[in-house]
Parts: structure tokens; C-alpha cells; sequence
């Protein structure tokens, strides 16, 4: 049987998020699924922003007792079909990644259209597209699908650059600011 008043987790993360960081924000859920899973607006009702989550849990077991484990708190895994990303609705896309050990959370908020620049930029025009990200201690996040461990121990000791791959500017960033 299909529940009908229910969200998934991750967009319980987000919209209670959202509140913790403004009571003034309404966080509105569509009846059916559009593509779209908040409509976010201000206490007037004014639109703010439209939001698609994607929540992933935490993959970092995979890499525990290596150096990159160690200055790793999150590190996420999903798989898109580009046209999902390439037709969304949404505003922003919100990709929440778990962090096992501390129990907190990180949120990665991009507009779609720069997702899949980054994807095309990384994978070409794939139909199926495969991501991981990871944040590491110091803030970063980082694209990091297909990385080697070379790559990775940049990643861990924050000499890792690559602005393709670079969505540090995108992390815990709320961009319609829901402060004001």
C-alpha cells in the first residue's frame, strides 16, 4: 500500500532545516509529483524558490581507516537520468549528504542547469549519470565520480583544485536567503 501523507527523509532534513534557520519561512509540499518537492516563500506568500530533493546516505564506510576517510565527514552517492536534470522544474536541486559519524547533515543546493554542466563537463552527454560528493573537514565539496586515490589524498589534504568538479560555493549555501 502506498502511504499518501509522506515525504522521504531527506525532504523532512531539508524543510526542517529550512524552519530552523527561518520561522518565517512556509515551506509548501505539491499534492502530486511534478519534479518539484517545496515551494519555499516568504511569510507573504512570496515565492522564494522551488526545490528538488535528493538524499543519499553516507558512503564513507568505503574509505574508513584510509587518509581519506579520516578528513572526510560526508561523502554521497546518487544516479540521475540527465533528462530529469535537464527538464526540472525546480529552482534548486538539493542534495543531502548524511554524516554517519557526527549525525549532521550537509546540503549541497545548485540549480540544476549547473549540475548538469558539471555532469556534461565530466561524463559527456551519459542518459544515466552516476555521482558521488564529499565534504571534507575543512568545507569543501567536491564532484568527485571517478577519481582515483591520488586524486582523492589531494581531496583529503585540501590540495585538491578542480573548478569543474569545485561545489564548495554551493554547500550549506541557501540562496534565496532565508534569513532576510
Amino acid at each position: 500500500m502506498r502511504p499518501i501523507f509522506t515525504i522521504h527523509a531527506g525532504e523532512y532534513l531539508v524543510g526542517d532545516h529550512l524552519e530552523t534557520l527561518n520561522k518565517n519561512l512556509r515551506i509548501w509540499i505539491p499534492s502530486k509529483d511534478s519534479g518539484i518537492d517545496f515551494l519555499i516563500t516568504d511569510q507573504h506568500s512570496n515565492k522564494l524558490a522551488t526545490l528538488q530533493v535528493k538524499f543519499s546516505k553516507d558512503y564513507l564506510g568505503s574509505k574508513q581507516g584510509s587518509k581519506f576517510g579520516m578528513n572526510i565527514v560526508s561523502f554521497g552517492w546518487w544516479k540521475f537520468e540527465r533528462d530529469k536534470i535537464e527538464k526540472s522544474p525546480a529552482d534548486y536541486w538539493v542534495l543531502v549528504l548524511y554524516q554517519f559519524h557526527t549525525r549532521k547533515f550537509d546540503f549541497v543546493v545548485v540549480p540544476p542547469k549547473v549540475l548538469l554542466s558539471c555532469y556534461d563537463k565530466l561524463t559527456g552527454s551519459s542518459e544515466t549519470i552516476q555521482s558521488y560528493f564529499c565534504v571534507t573537514k575543512q568545507g569543501q565539496c567536491w564532484e568527485a565520480r571517478g577519481l582515483g586515490n591520488p586524486e582523492f589524498d589531494e581531496i583529503s589534504d585540501g590540495n585538491y583544485h578542480n573548478k569543474d568538479r569545485d561545489f564548495t560555493k554551493y554547500l550549506n549555501t541557501w540562496p534565496f536567503h532565508p534569513n532576510s
